[in-house]
Formats: structure tokens, sequence, C-alpha cells
């Protein structure tokens, strides 16, 4: 069984120009998940006229860069035209139900998402089945408890793994081995200088670098901002990944 892979938001923790944070629409078989849910996200996702059809959400950790639009996701399901006889799945890390509450306390409700999601927790040691796909996890170092996630298509159909947020590790690759596409954040063009927090993030080198160490057959950049030169972040990634490297855009389509 094959995936598609929409690209909703690519940004870092800022919007590119009419862009959106992370987000990521996976259409597996007649199942539609969405990987992440940042700032913007929604806006994009209500251009594919597909929200009230999600099936679950799937995220990789609790920055607000990637769960923000679950904010009026959950108000389009709970008020929407759109709004579906049963509620999506909602997916999160260990700590969700308390940090999303804290979030949507700020709207006045502390349930708004658990009333429109059916979130659960996810133990990021376990797989999780998804009907038509099953989803591993891989913790990864960054400022806050991050995962890494494999979404594979069933009978050993198509696999996708996405990096999360990460600063540079070894155990991304191994988790990302042979994978069919390898999206993988490259926040940054250089090293932080020693000690700078911005080591939570990788640069196009290092991206590159854990793509060739995990033998993706395709790799795909993301999470970088547009005020970066585009070229020099593909040509350092090449240079590390000893081959063609892409670079995720808002509305490009990645069919594994």
């Amino acid at each position: 069984m094959s995936i598609s892979l929409t690209v909703l938001g690519k940004s870092p923790s800022w919007e590119d120009r009419d862009g959106a944070c992370s987000g990521y629409l996976v259409q597996v078989g007649e199942r539609t998940l969405l990987l992440d849910c940042g700032s913007g996200v929604f806006a994009k996702l209500r251009r594919y006229g597909v929200y009230e059809r999600v099936d679950a959400v799937v995220i990789s950790h609790l920055h607000a860069d990637h769960v923000l639009d679950l904010v009026p996701f959950a108000y389009a399901l709970r008020y929407g035209l759109g709004s579906p006889a049963q509620r999506p799945q909602l997916h999160a890390p260990p700590g969700a139900h308390d940090a999303l509450r804290n979030l949507c306390a700020l709207w006045g409700s502390g349930t708004l998402i658990e009333d429109a999601f059916e979130l659960r927790e996810y133990d990021p040691a376990a797989v999780l089945e998804l009907d038509v796909a099953s989803v591993r996890f891989q913790p990864v170092p960054h400022y806050v408890a991050s995962n890494a996630v494999e979404i594979r298509a069933a009978a050993d159909g198509a696999r996708l793994v996405f990096s999360a947020d990460c600063g540079p590790n070894e155990l991304l690759a191994p988790f990302a081995r042979d994978a069919d596409l390898l999206l993988i954040e490259s926040t940054l063009l250089d090293p932080p200088p020693a000690g700078d927090g911005a080591a939570g993030h990788l640069t196009a080198a290092q991206a590159g670098a854990i793509g060739r160490s995990a033998g993706a057959r395709r790799l795909v950049l993301t999470h970088f901002s547009d005020q970066l030169d585009a070229g020099l972040v593909r040509g350092r990634a090449e240079a590390a990944f000893e081959g063609p490297v892409e670079l995720a855009a808002e509305g490009a389509t990645y069919e594994l």
C-alpha cells in the first residue's frame, strides 16, 4: 500500500511569509492522517477541504509550532458546518492532557481539544496501530520530549519517517534505516556557537549526513525558514547526503 504526503506547513517556529509551521497531510489508502498541527496549519488544511475527514492526528511533541492550530481545528469540529459524526483520534505524547488543557484554558475551556478529539497519550516505546498503518516512535533530543515518527502502510507497504525537531544524535539514522522517504528538520545553516541553545536543531549538513547513514531512498528537508538561502541549504545537505536532496514546499505532494 502506498503513502501520499502533502506539506501543509514546513516553517520553523516563525512562519514563512504566507506560510505555516509544522503540519503534514498523510493519506494511506482510504485513511487521512495529520502529522503535527502547528500555527497556520488549519487554514492550509482547509484548502484541501478535508478537515472533517481527518481520521487521526499524530503529534510529535508539544511545542506551540507543532500543536497550536489544534485550537481552531477543535472549534471547527465542534461548531463548523463540516462537523464529523465521530471525533477524530488525537495521538499525542505523554503529558498532552495537561499541556493542552493549559493551552485551551486561555480560550475559556480547558477541555476544548478533548471535547473535539478523542485524545490519547501514546507510549513512545509502543507501536500504534491505525487500521491501514502502523506508527512507531523514537525519542530524539530537543528542548522538550520529542519523538521521531515512522508511518508504515499496512502489509509491508511504503514507509515514511519524520524526524520531528531534534538536535544532532545517533538515534535517528537507525530508526530511519532504508526509509522510502525521510522528512528531516534542517532549521540551521551553520552550527550554533558552543553552549548556544540552538543545538536542539540540525544543520542542513547534519540532516544530510543522517540521511546518508540511514540509507534513506529519498531525503526531504523541512522546518527551515524562507529567510535562508535555499541553494545553500540544498547544497550543504546534498554534499553530506552524497545525492540529490529535496526541499519541502507548502502544497508539494510526495508519493511513496
